[in-house]
């Protein structure tokens, strides 16, 4: 039991009690009855392992407990009710090898076995489906029946003996028989199924179990007659006489019937066994064809398990050993790379499709050329890189909406002839040079809008939520236009109505489109012919340049007329900076590799120096980069931008074709601070930095984030360093928190 629960109040336990119970009945009303689980299986298994745990501890609770003894939701109103002549119960789960060790050792405590006593048991894949019960009578089938809430089920007879791996006669069987098994869907099937429902417009799977289960579920059995369904028997109800006396023969009889046993069901003699079978079928999950989500281990001697029977809801003579949720291990089947909208080469897994954590996997991030590689640029190797090649055996990681990612590559079972994975130096999709900037992890196209990829993706930027926001204008809609030529930059966008609203090519004559759309697309752009200079400057797309840079740029400089000109008036001095950076660059590896500390100030200096950059290129750098927010990273990418010439003339068309609102100031009149350039160091005590930075701002200062000989006032808090050292040797005006209080509240 957790400390947790162990310190719990009676008050505190009673409510967590309530609550758990609420979440556990919604949670099987939306698996069971609903097939759209709401929660995963490793979220549901930590409540329920929460509520037994609070149960033992405190006993009065079960007094207030509506949780069933049965397993499961009750039946839908859409099916007949049946009653199963045994309860179909749930299993104990084991989450690691401990937890199958003290399941082996429970069951030689019950029975009074010694460890020198033989104890076999049976391992079969979990299969990740819908549980089913089959009746048949003197060797015919007369019903099925689901799980429901383990007592009652729902009656989808007819559902069933439409797939084909249920026999609707078979010979030789007890004059009763109740086989149990699970309804399932191969991934092949159903992916093929997805095709076909979003081709026909109708709702995706997000899984081959709910798929399975809302095709076994269908009112009409027509539906599940289309539907490629499958079904695993592992179990059996009602018997008139036994079908063995072990598990394994049993379920050796179960396929003797024509009914499809697991081939990995295996007869295991201790733990040890058990594990390595565990470990086995986990390697092979991902080309089995079929979602599985766990090893259920079961006592082999069929008398002993009588022996030992049930708890209320799961038998002591079987348990579920489940494969972690968040964890699945698959084959690499190619590395593709995709192209972003700033030239970013991003590598991509393309995987043998697997289930992980409810969700299929066929894609998952490789991050860069060094994870894959497992080392830098400079042949170190690098934390989490992995030697990632084609044809590895990967294990895939993915946690809630977080992107899969490739966590481990199991090297053992890599072939001689894998080669490592190299990555190219050239844009796959315009051929222009990729390259990789000294201390950039990133490689980058350098083909700007001649590369169709960035083009495609520049232009969704442009479009999306916090850019210009032009509604009937999203992802699709740019696709096809860029398919089409008729948007190949931004500017082409405030284009459409005058060239495709009349004439031979008319938009509204377009597939999936008509006269009505056309009209409320073209009234949107011209909407935005009026657009705020923050959302220009983010609709750019211009590396580094988010909403909230965005939003500082527009206050600093006010006008787009203004920054434009800045940059021009800036860009000697940017170049002067990256000079800068590749000499501090060269003198690092140059000191390592002769053994003694680098001199950075000297060579950055030096080669600064030599730029002869003029006074006021270097006043235009510094208050670009001075300015809270922006730095010397940003500044140099909005000067590369203007630099390029194709990029340089997209962005004037464009503008040519908007109005450009000024950045929005409050009335400053009055305000002693406003035209002035303030920063703030050290710890402020009575408000947070963004707090302060606002202020200031909304009295119309201007915040930088270091100390030059432009700054008026610093203020300071404790902590203060090197910026107040600096703001002396200047002579500026420096204050504690509670002067700027002061000063500033008598606006």
């Amino acid at each position: 039991m957790s400390q947790k629960i162990g310190n719990l109040l009676p008050e505190v336990a009673k409510t967590r009690f309530l609550e758990l119970q609420e979440r556990l009945n919604a949670a099987d009303l939306a698996y069971h009855q609903k097939d759209a689980p709401e929660i995963s299986d490793a979220d549901y298994d930590s409540l329920r392992r929460e509520f037994s745990e609070l149960l033992d501890l405190f006993p009065e609770l079960g007094s207030l407990s509506t949780r069933s003894s049965s397993v499961g939701a009750p039946v839908s109103s859409g099916f007949q009710k049946i009653q199963h002549a045994v309860r179909m119960l749930s299993l104990g789960n084991a989450f690691d090898d401990e937890d199958v060790a003290d399941f082996a050792k429970g069951i030689r405590k019950y029975l009074g076995l010694g460890t020198e006593s033989n104890l076999a048991f049976t391992a079969e894949p979990k299969i990740d489906g819908l549980s089913l019960s089959l009746r048949y009578e003197n060797g015919r089938l007369i019903q099925a029946a689901t799980r429901g809430d383990g007592s009652e089920g729902e009656n989808v007879t007819a559902n069933a003996r439409t797939i084909s791996d249920i026999p609707q006669v078979i010979q030789d069987a007890p004059e009763v028989l109740e086989v149990r098994g699970e309804v399932y869907m191969s991934h092949e099937d159903f992916a093929a199924l997805n095709t076909r429902q979003a081709e026909a417009g109708d709702k995706t799977f997000a899984n081959p179990r709910n798929a399975a289960a809302g095709s076994l579920r269908q009112l009409d059995a027509r539906i599940t007659e289309a539907r490629p369904l499958r079904f695993f028997a592992y179990a059996w109800g009602e018997l008139s006489d036994a079908l063995a006396d072990t598990q394994f023969g049993a379920i050796e009889r179960l396929s003797s019937f024509g009914f499809q046993t697991n081939p990995l069901t295996q007869l295991c003699a201790d733990t040890d066994a058990l594990i390595s079978h565990y470990k086995n079928i986990e390697t092979q999950r991902a080309t089995l064809g079929y979602d599985i989500d766990g090893v259920v281990y079961k006592v082999n001697d069929l008398a002993l398990q009588e022996r030992l029977g049930f708890r209320a809801t799961t038998p002591r003579w079987a348990i579920a050993h489940k494969f972690p949720a968040e964890l699945a291990w698959t084959q690499l089947e190619a590395i593709d790379i995709q192209v972003g909208r700033t030239g970013a080469l991003s590598p991509v897994a393309r995987l043998t499709p697997v289930t992980v954590g409810g969700v299929v996997v066929s894609n998952a991030t490789l991050h860069n050329e060094d994870y894959i590689a497992g080392f830098d640029s400079k042949g170190e190797i690098i934390r989490d890189g992995k030697d990632i090649r084609v044809g590895d055996w990967v294990q895939i990681y993915r946690a809630g909406d977080v992107i899969p990612k490739v966590a481990d590559v199991d090297l053992s079972k890599r072939s001689d002839d894998v080669k490592p994975f190299e990555f190219s130096t050239l844009c796959p999709e315009c051929s222009s040079p990729a390259v990789r900037e000294e201390g950039d992890s990133v490689r980058r196209c350098t083909g700007g809008m001649i590369c169709p990829a960035q083009a495609i993706e520049k232009i969704k930027h442009f479009v999306s939520r916090g850019a210009f926001d032009i509604e009937g204008l999203g992802a699709k809609q740019v696709e096809q236009f860029y398919g089409d030529e008729w948007i190949k930059e931004p500017a082409d966008i405030f284009e459409l109505e005058v060239k495709y609203s009349s004439g031979l090519q008319q938009l509204k004559n377009k597939e999936g489109w008509g006269e009505k759309s056309a009209n409320n697309l073209f009234a949107a752009i011209e909407e935005k012919r009026v657009i705020p200079l923050r959302r220009f400057i983010f609709a750019l797309g211009i590396r580094h340049a988010g909403e909230v840079a965005a939003r500082d740029l527009a206050l600093h400089y006010g006008t787009w007329q203004a920054l434009y000109e800045a940059l021009d008036t800036a860009r000697p001095a940017a170049l002067a900076h990256r000079a800068g950076d590749v000499a501090e660059n060269e003198e690092r590896h140059r000191a390592a590799s002769e053994g003694r500390k680098p001199k950075i100030a000297d060579s950055r200096a030096a080669a600064i120096a030599a730029c002869s950059v003029p006074a006021a290129a270097t006043a235009a750098w510094s208050d670009l980069t001075d300015a809270d927010g922006i730095g010397p990273v940003l500044g140099l990418s909005l000067s590369d931008a203007l630099s390029i010439p194709e990029e340089r003339a997209a962005i004037d068309r464009l503008a040519s074709k908007l109005q450009i609102e000024a950045a929005e100031r409050a009335d400053t009149s009055g305000s002693p601070v406003a035209g002035k350039t303030v920063v703030f160091t050290g710890t402020l005590e009575k408000m947070t930095r963004s707090e302060a930075k606002a202020r200031a701002e909304a009295l119309g200062a201007k915040v930088a984030g270091s100390v030059s000989k432009n700054t008026d006032i610093l203020v300071a808090g404790p902590g203060a360093g090197s910026k107040a050292k600096k703001a002396a040797d200047l002579g500026i005006q420096t204050m504690d928190e509670d002067a700027w209080l002061a000063l500033i509240a008598t606006v």
